[in-house]
């Protein structure tokens, strides 16, 4: 079988996760690598082995040995850039948050389906192992009915107002970055979509979110609650209350190896490790994916995606002072 070739698009910070995630020996290889500065491209290749570099997004587009793009671009720059990828006949995996609002998003889901293209937000959580053995608690009935999802994911990031973070021209805020993580697990385990929500929080001096607590009733009286911040250290694990039991994903669910299952004065701890850096499972979800020619993964569809994003988008319209 011929080896899976994987063209990056911005090579900052995540892409790193990435490409040293394609370690793993069951996804593809980083071939090429694109970014508007040569050098960090140049780079970027050299410390990953890539085969080729290119200082534009076209070259690396028009590349006929690319098999699909990821992009690790702020935000903001997400929704240009899944649509030129596109238009180029390419399958993307992009980065979370997929665009910065719900328009966006359809849109682009909508163009990749007429071109019979695969898209897929990377949100990498959803297919960890652990996650998948917390899916299969739930489903057997090990708590019960699912009735309450708590989380939370905070630091005490040191503040740079020009970092992206903190910078509104790059779509920054915590909600997008870190509170989405938050939306798509509770969405994930509740199976709905809330009939209320409910947003409190600060906007800082910056003009973005710096803090978010968020309220979310569903129809068949489930509930979830989570926050998200950048100004203090919270515990940062996900739990799923049942009518029977409850289950915790430990200190960064996002990230999460080990989880319990609680049921009455007995505890199942299971511990699932990352292969790599926990993002070639939705890499090799992708590949999959594509080699199938389907246009969505079932795990995290358009469907899903786009659900996430109009919550994220009520949630900041509610904390608009």
């Amino acid at each position: 079988m011929e080896i899976f070739n994987w063209g990056l698009i911005g090579p900052g910070r995540i892409a790193h996760q990435f490409a040293k995630a394609l370690n793993a020996d069951f996804v593809g290889r980083l071939y090429a690598v694109a970014s508007n500065n040569a050098q960090r491209s140049k780079d970027f290749s050299q410390q990953y082995q890539a085969q080729v570099s290119y200082h534009n997004y076209a070259d690396l587009l028009a590349d006929p040995k690319v098999d699909a793009v990821y992009i690790a671009t702020p935000h903001n720059f997400h929704y240009e850039q899944i649509k030129q990828c596109l238009m180029a006949n390419k399958a993307v995996l992009c980065e979370k948050p997929l665009t910065v609002n719900y328009e966006q998003a359809k849109e682009l889901t909508e163009l990749a389906k007429n071109r019979n293209l695969f898209l897929m937000e990377a949100m990498w959580s959803l297919y960890l192992p652990i996650y998948q053995t917390v899916n299969n608690w739930i489903k057997s009935g090990a708590i019960g009915e699912v009735k309450l999802i708590h989380s939370t994911f905070g630091f005490a990031v040191p503040r740079n107002e020009s970092d992206r973070l903190l910078n509104p021209d790059l779509a920054g805020g915590v909600l997008l970055d870190m509170g989405i993580y938050c939306v798509a697990t509770a969405q994930w385990f509740s199976a709905s979509y809330p009939s209320k929500i409910q947003a409190s929080g600060l906007i800082g001096s910056t003009g973005v979110d710096e803090l978010t607590m968020v309220n979310l009733t569903y129809p068949d009286n489930k509930f979830a609650q989570f926050s998200c911040n950048f100004l203090t250290q919270t515990d940062n694990s996900l739990y799923i209350n049942g009518t029977k039991g409850r289950i915790k994903i430990d200190d960064m669910f996002w990230a999460g190896t080990t989880a319990s299952l609680i049921v009455d004065d007995t505890t199942t701890r299971v511990t699932k490790p990352h292969a790599e850096t926990g993002f070639e499972y939705e890499i090799a979800e992708a590949e999959s994916c594509i080699k199938q020619k389907k246009l969505e993964s079932s795990i995290v569809s358009h469907k899903e995606t786009l659900q996430n994003m109009k919550i994220m988008e009520t949630v900041l319209q509610q904390l608009k002072p």
